[in-house]
């Protein structure tokens, strides 16, 4: 596969070969990259880093369950301009002042090129994902109440992240660059760690990186630590001079703060019964 060099990652963020390649044929095809994996492995980060390695401005557009694809363009404000018409306020003719553009229409009427990020995709109805794209293949679209035409100089580099809590349609998936993080595995989690702490000392790092993995790898844990909460759970260490005692390498329950780790009561007694994924 030809190696790109537009991206290959930035200051705090680690990035993988492969990760960088998805990214970079992305920008090259011009087409959206599908970002998939668990929370907590970095996808809504990768968008920001990927603006800042690039210098250029990051819009934001957190997906809902009632999210549409319209929503994205613009929305027309009536009840604000009925209020308006009943109490003698402002211009109502002017229906441009009740017209608010979405992420997509701003990403359209930027003056130069923009990153877009949709955030969790899988949270939106089944439609959503097609509707989506064919605004993106179109590049355009008018405001009906007014007759605006909007029409992108600059097609967006969209980034959308997906956690795989729902199936993508096929027409939806052939369309994008795929990318999958994988959870990273501890050599990798500490080369991330250290982006974060550079002045870590190793043995907090190696206890920490011994406990994080043991939770996760905990039967029973329906949401194992991402790496959010171990940088969490690291600056809450250094901020008290807490230290890891050896007899939560075996049983973390003994170790301390575990609630920045474990966020739920299930968790904590899943915990507590011991025992290890197979």
């Amino acid at each position: 596969m030809h190696n790109f060099t537009k991206f290959s990652g930035a200051d705090g963020y680690v990035v993988s070969p492969e990760l960088a390649n998805a990214v970079n044929i992305s920008l090259e095809l011009e087409r959206p990259l599908l970002v998939k994996g668990e929370p907590g492995t970095g996808k809504t980060l990768l968008a920001h880093t990927i603006a800042r390695a690039l210098s250029l401005p990051i819009i934001v557009w957190n997906v809902k369950s009632t999210t549409k694809a319209r929503d994205g363009l613009y929305t027309y404000d009536a009840v604000h301009r009925l209020n308006d018409a009943r109490f003698g306020e402002g211009d109502v003719k002017d229906i441009s002042r009740y017209i608010k553009k979405g992420p997509l229409g701003r990403a359209f009427a930027a003056s130069g090129r923009v990153v877009l990020l949709i955030d969790e995709i899988d949270k939106a109805e089944l439609e959503f994902p097609n509707d989506l794209l064919s605004e993106l293949d179109e590049m355009s679209f008018e405001v009906l109440e007014t007759g605006e035409k909007i029409k992108a100089a600059f097609r967006p580099f969209t980034i959308i992240t997906s956690n795989g809590e729902k199936e993508l349609p096929d027409a939806f998936l052939r369309r994008c660059v795929f990318h999958y993080i994988d959870f990273p595995d501890p050599e990798t989690m500490k080369k991330i760690v250290e982006a974060h702490y550079s002045s870590l000392p190793q043995k907090l790092l190696e206890d920490a990186l011994g406990v994080f993995y043991k939770i996760r790898s905990s039967q029973g844990m329906r949401k194992p630590p991402s790496t959010s909460e171990l940088i969490d759970w690291l600056k809450i260490l250094l901020a008290s001079g807490a230290e890891i005692p050896q007899s939560a390498l075996g049983s973390p329950v003994n170790a301390p703060f575990l609630g920045a780790l474990v966020k739920s009561r299930e968790d904590a007694e899943a915990l507590r019964g011991g025992g290890a994924r197979r």
